[in-house]
């Protein structure tokens, strides 16, 4: 089989990812067949333009890589804009990560869990408003959310939402993640184990959910002065601190979770398929803070009709055509932590490969012509 060409310049990509973190990007990098940009900037960019671009390869689409100078949506508004005037081919921004997730999706009693994968099909600002007295208000009239995706992100996100388009991304992004974790352990041949295992599954006994109501917080003075914690007010201290080190309650987490104990036996019988992602579609929101609050998630869920959280998303939305592939590393509540962001960064890029194998395939089969204006 021949070789796919080189790129000639600028105007042979069609395909842009934007990630806001450097774990992100990291993650990506090891999906690419190809790099362009090995032996230096081979295409360079356009006057003022301030972003930093890798350029390559993944499956049959041209890519280039835009990481972020730091998250939210004007760096990702900002970020976007610069992308265009030096790439003006591209017709199809991926923005890829990881996000806070919704625990219950209110559908068929679908369980999502960490490490999942949402992709977009609509993405609100759940902090585009007005503050009243009594609370915030969100403007979320037709002419107040963000346009819809062209006709041919749709189209895709239809194919994706069928039986048959579902099956194959979830088999697609099982088998890249696994292709990632084989390319990570084998560059790091030799090096200390806990960094062999960046990217492997954290296991299900990381997987813990706690009830909307029960608060991170000390349950037990951290010193031998009061903190001041209690169930309205969290402390300095224990907001950053692990819930094993806070003495949160095992006792208040969620029980059952029907789909967690499955994943819990596949993992007892050294299943490979117990770290397999489920991809979902749906709306996401998008903001300019963290998510902490599980109370506020909850909220904001029911009123956005969202199942994810993230903060990039709708910066790009209004400047050209995007698709939010987010991986699930946390349950927007206050028992954050960071154990699952390198396998939930992972698992975005593994979807993000499988998208594009299927859009190729697509586009060879039909005429499906990405296009910026329509």
């Amino acid at each position: 089989m021949a070789a796919d060409p080189r790129p000639n310049g600028r105007e042979d990509f069609e395909i842009a990812i934007i990630c806001a973190l450097s774990l992100e990007a990291s993650a990506v990098n090891y999906l690419f067949d190809e790099f362009w940009d090995l032996g230096g900037d081979t295409f360079q960019k356009a006057p003022r333009d301030e972003n930093h671009y890798t350029t390559g390869r993944i499956g049959k689409f041209n890519v280039v890589l835009v990481q972020l100078p730091g998250m939210g949506k004007a760096n990702a508004a900002t970020a976007a804009t610069f992308l265009l005037s030096s790439y003006i081919n591209v017709r199809l921004a991926l923005v890829v990560g990881i996000c806070g997730g919704v625990p219950a999706l209110g559908k068929d009693d679908d369980e999502m869990l960490l490490g999942d994968v949402v992709i977009s099909n609509a993405v609100v600002q759940y902090d585009f408003g007005r503050h009243y007295s009594h609370r915030f208000l969100p403007k979320n009239s037709i002419e107040d959310r963000l346009n819809k995706a062209n006709k041919d992100v749709c189209a895709l996100l239809r194919y994706l939402s069928t039986d048959h388009g579902g099956d194959q991304i979830q088999e697609k992004t099982a088998r890249f993640l696994r292709e990632l974790q084989s390319a990570h352990t084998s560059r790091l041949a030799g090096r200390w184990a806990k960094q062999r295992a960046k990217y492997q599954f954290p296991g299900t006994a990381q997987d813990r959910l706690f009830k909307t109501d029960y608060r991170h917080r000390h349950y037990s003075e951290p010193g031998d002065e009061p903190c001041g914690c209690n169930d309205q007010f969290a402390c300095r201290q224990a907001v950053t601190s692990f819930c094993e080190d806070v003495g949160c309650d095992e006792a208040c987490l969620v029980t059952p979770r029907d789909r967690l104990e499955f994943r819990r036996e596949q993992e007892r019988k050294d299943s490979a398929e117990a770290q397999d992602p489920c991809v979902y579609i749906g709306a996401f929101a998008s903001g300019d803070s963290v998510m902490k609050s599980a109370d506020e998630r909850d909220r904001v869920a029911k009123e956005q009709k969202v199942i994810a959280f993230e903060m990039e998303g709708a910066g790009v939305w209004d400047v050209m055509p995007c698709i939010i592939i987010k991986g699930i590393c946390d349950y927007s509540d206050s028992h954050k932590s960071k154990k699952w962001q390198n396998f939930a960064a992972a698992a975005a890029a593994a979807a993000t490969k499988a998208l594009l194998e299927i859009l190729a395939k697509i586009k060879r089969n039909k005429e499906f012509q990405l296009d910026r204006r329509a």
